[in-house]
């Protein structure tokens, strides 16, 4: 089939463009940059050098392609966030919400059938059970900056399931780590780690569902090829608590075991929101995903994923 790539030279982008082709798909991967879309053809596949906020270069560029199936895995995250900048995610919420209209419309006037996209599986409402499906709510009037997060990913998924004349795929991935992920061993979150930067926060409780981005390129593989229009968590089998999951990473990147802080001190220090995710997140279930995408994780727990293939 042929296959258009939005975000084809990000962390999922990059193993996504080379999975497809291995799996005889003609690609063609869109970037910003042209230094990227070298990497693109280097990888197999055609490349498009546009931004998705260009509406008329866009649809262009889409046309020319004349893709059966659309992929959006488009984001605006730095390498490191500045959870203390004025709006951290201001970028990538605007591609959530605009970015996808213009991709869906683009799609659209290209004939596409079909059109996959990123969202996430860990805003879920912090309520209830540890471990969310996808019929569970998102977490609506979340503290900033996630409660704007958490209204755009919601338009994100409405505008794709909602589509007209488009299948819809909406995959919710779970944390990713592995290599060009901030969770890889030269990553954001591994430098805050050897600095002991990253406590368990009063019991460890937030539950974390892990995925490693080559299994996540291989579940948009797999929704380019088959499974009904919808929603699918993309995880891994063990959704684990803070406290679990922390001295496992720590030991795999030969750091010293995490520290632990009080709950009021994590919130002095790091904000409300990130102190409450330590305690109260939601893990996913990819039951749905292994079943109706004909799916699974070769890293099924990120017990193993850590100590093989951090990255």
């Amino acid at each position: 089939m042929k296959v258009f790539v939005a975000g084809a030279s990000g962390a999922i982008g990059r193993p996504l463009v080379r999975q497809l082709v291995a799996a005889g798909h003609e690609v063609t991967g869109m970037t910003r940059r042209e230094q990227r879309a070298a990497e693109i053809r280097a990888a197999g596949a055609s490349a498009v050098v546009c931004d998705v906020f260009d509406r008329d270069a866009l649809e262009a560029a889409m046309k020319a392609a004349a893709p059966e199936v659309v992929i959006h895995m488009l984001t605006a995250l730095p390498a490191a966030i500045d959870w203390k900048a004025s709006d951290p995610l201001g970028p990538t919420n605007r591609v959530r919400k605009e970015g996808t209209r213009n991709l869906i419309e683009a799609a659209r006037a290209a004939g596409a059938r079909r059109l996959v996209a990123e969202s996430v599986a860990f805003l879920y409402a912090p309520r209830g059970d540890w471990v969310k499906d996808e019929e569970a709510p998102l977490f609506e009037g979340a503290p900033e900056p996630f409660g704007d997060a958490v209204e755009a990913l919601a338009d994100l998924e409405r505008q794709v399931r909602g589509a007209e004349g488009v299948e819809g795929l909406v995959l919710r991935f779970g944390w990713f780590y592995g290599p060009g992920t901030s969770y890889a061993a030269d990553g954001s979150q591994a430098e805050e780690m050897r600095k002991r930067r990253l406590p368990i926060v009063g019991k460890g409780t937030g539950t974390f569902s892990f995925i490693h981005i080559e299994d996540a390129a291989a579940a948009a593989v797999a929704a380019v090829e088959r499974g009904a229009p919808g929603t699918y968590n993309v995880t891994d089998d063990e959704p684990a608590p803070m406290r679990e999951w922390l001295p496992v990473y720590a030991e795999a990147l030969g750091a010293k075991p995490p520290r632990r802080v009080p709950v009021w001190l994590a919130k002095l220090a790091a904000g409300k929101a990130l102190a409450g995710n330590a305690v109260a997140l939601r893990g996913a279930s990819n039951a749905r995903a292994r079943q109706k995408l004909g799916w699974e994780p070769r890293y099924a727990s990120w017990r193993q994923g850590f100590k093989e293939a951090l990255g």
